[in-house]
């Protein structure tokens, strides 16, 4: 597969698989534990393969493919949460670990991204898809300890999956165009 075309389908992979996790955050999917899990659990096995996939395009060592790595990796580590039969609490430590990384591997590319002489709309909109990424899953990393805390943070992991779902698809829109 072409470097390009593995950039393009990395893309498209995370972006669905975001929406699908955002769409297991949305509070009247919570009625259903096993389908919030399962779309879940499909939607961060997405996200992760399509950061792969996009850090696999990339033919040199950059902030950029360093920060697609960390993502994978941070989403592989809410796999484990999700998938492993932790009790109540490590579930929820590994997932705001795992949501920690998402958010400092998106900013990685921002660098990158910034280290040009020119900025194009293209550049500028990828710039804002990952402030957006890091955005939602910071939120949702921080949602994660305010419910440790034994307070309400479903709001706010809602608000973050759906910040993170954004920011990735005008990623990917932005990476039609190359």
């Amino acid at each position: 597969m072409n470097h390009n075309l593995k950039a393009l389908f990395g893309s498209w992979d995370a972006a669905i698989g975001t929406f699908l996790s955002a769409i297991a955050s949305t509070p009247s999917f919570k009625q259903n534990e096993v389908l919030q899990m399962n779309l879940d659990l499909l939607g961060n096995v997405m996200q992760a393969t399509g950061s792969a996939l996009a850090a696999d395009s990339e033919k040199n060592l950059t902030l950029n493919k360093i920060g697609n790595q960390v993502q994978a990796i941070g989403n592989a580590t809410v796999i484990s949460g999700i998938a492993i039969p932790f009790n109540e609490e490590t579930k929820r430590k590994v997932t705001i670990q795992g949501n920690l990384f998402q958010a400092v591997g998106s900013s990685m590319a921002l660098p990158d991204l910034l280290d040009t002489n020119e900025i194009s709309m293209d550049t500028l909109y990828d710039i804002y898809g990952a402030f957006l990424q890091a955005i939602g899953n910071a939120l949702q990393g921080l949602s994660g300890i305010i419910e440790l805390q034994g307070k309400r943070g479903e709001n706010m992991d809602f608000a973050g999956s759906w910040i993170q779902t954004i920011g990735v698809f005008i990623q990917a829109l932005v990476q039609n165009k190359h």
